[in-house]
Parts: C-alpha cells; sequence; structure tokens
C-alpha cells in the first residue's frame, strides 16, 4: 500500500488538469450512508424499495410517503468533510484540479471548499417551489411536516435532485464532458459505475493516467495505471 499511496502522490504531483469522478463511498466515511453496500439504504426495511420511493412516478402519486423517506434518510446536515473532500479542495485552490463530478447530493465537496463541483444528480440544498419557483435551503424541508409548501404561494417544494426515471441536467453533463476531455489525470474513487448515464461519462476522458481508489472491483480496473483498494478517505489522508 505504500508504494501505492508514494505512485499516486507522483502522479498528482505532476498532474496539472486533474478530474476527479466519484460517488457515494466518497461520503460514507463521513457518516453518510450509501445505497448498495450492506449496511445501505437499500438493505433496510420500507413499505417501498428506494428506488421506487426516490422515482418521479412516486414522488408525483405519493408525495407524503416520499418526503417521510427523504427527510429520514437522505438529509444529513451535520455530517462534516473527510480527507477525501479536503485533499480535492486544497488541488483546486492550487490550481491541479479542473473539476470534481460527483454523483452525490449532500454538498460536502462545496462544504470542504471545493468550488466547480459537477453535481449529476442534484442538491439537497436546492429546493424550490413547483409554482413560483422561490428557492429553499435544505433546513426549510427538514423542519416542514408532509408535503413542503411554498411560504410565498403556497405551491408544493421539490428538492432539486434527479430522481428516478428523471433526465440529467444537460448543462451539467456538457460541463463534465469538457473536463473529462482537458484531465490529463482522471482519479475515480468512491463509485460503483453502475448507475448511468453518470458512468458513462468516463469514455470521454482522452488523458494519459487514469487512477483508481475504491473499495471494491469497478470494470475499468484492468485500464488503470494504477489501482489502490481501500477506503477514499484513509488513502487521500497519506497523501
Amino acid at each position: 500500500m505504500d508504494q501505492e499511496i508514494a505512485r499516486l502522490k507522483e502522479l498528482t504531483e505532476k498532474s496539472r488538469a486533474m478530474v476527479f469522478f466519484g460517488g457515494a463511498g466518497v461520503s460514507k466515511e463521513s457518516g453518510i450512508p450509501d445505497f448498495r453496500s450492506v449496511d445501505g439504504l437499500y438493505h433496510q426495511a420500507y413499505r417501498y424499495p428506494p428506488e421506487t420511493i426516490l422515482s418521479r412516478s412516486f414522488y408525483e402519486k405519493n408525495p407524503e410517503e416520499f418526503y417521510r423517506f427523504y427527510r429520514d434518510k437522505m438529509l444529513y446536515l451535520d455530517a462534516e468533510p473527510n480527507p477525501a473532500h479536503k485533499k480535492l479542495a486544497q488541488w483546486e485552490r492550487e490550481g491541479r484540479l479542473l473539476a470534481v463530478i460527483t454523483q452525490n447530493i449532500d454538498g460536502l465537496h462545496q462544504k470542504a471548499g471545493s468550488r466547480n463541483v459537477l453535481e449529476l444528480h442534484g442538491s439537497v440544498h436546492r429546493n424550490y417551489c413547483r409554482r413560483c419557483g422561490k428557492l429553499f435551503d435544505a433546513q426549510y424541508l427538514l423542519r416542514s411536516s408532509g408535503v413542503p409548501r411554498c411560504d410565498q404561494c403556497g405551491g408544493a417544494v421539490k428538492p432539486d435532485v434527479v430522481l428516478y426515471e428523471e433526465a440529467l441536467d444537460q448543462a451539467v453533463l456538457q460541463k463534465a464532458v469538457g473536463a473529462l476531455r482537458q484531465a490529463d489525470l482522471l482519479i475515480v474513487g468512491g463509485t460503483s459505475l453502475t448507475v448511468y448515464p453518470a458512468a458513462g461519462l468516463l469514455r470521454y476522458f482522452q488523458g494519459s493516467r487514469l487512477a483508481v481508489v475504491n473499495q471494491t472491483a469497478l470494470p475499468l480496473d484492468q485500464e488503470a495505471d494504477l489501482l489502490i483498494q481501500g477506503q477514499i478517505g484513509q488513502v487521500f489522508s497519506q497523501l
């Protein structure tokens, strides 16, 4: 592991155009459970499976049940950034990291100081009235009950997160593609790469070095110049 850490440090120190692509595993070390791990949301008992509850059709048909689950299992507002978030923010400040492309919706990258964060699946911190468009923070939803209502017009307030059956934001996708095409080093970590179309973005990377830091095997492991199996926060804390 020491040799692998040293190699990762060498790659990152030489790079002037890094891009990081991450998923739920990045936030798990901050206490936010992922969907597919043994103790993740997919293995907990609910009346409906999470992938059903977090769909657009379920939201439209059963909004109160949606928000009961959403408040209980999707809002971790006290979570703090871990060493992975902090190291990425440091690289951006140094002008060596072009972008963080994340599948997470928790806002921890921004909390750590990152600015160019491309949130493929939206953010729990952005919520809007479906009638008048007024914006609300996550605390507003957390303090509400039932279906949250706009304090201005009474319309329903919806999280700006991408639910199942919804399309990704095209502007965010285009920025992610642009960053990947400019990158000389791509670091992939904390993701199962099973969620599409997000995982399909990696084909746009044209750089010379690929590093994978993940606890589980990934389809692109054989293409990696460096493969480290481990928790990404622990690995990044050693850089």
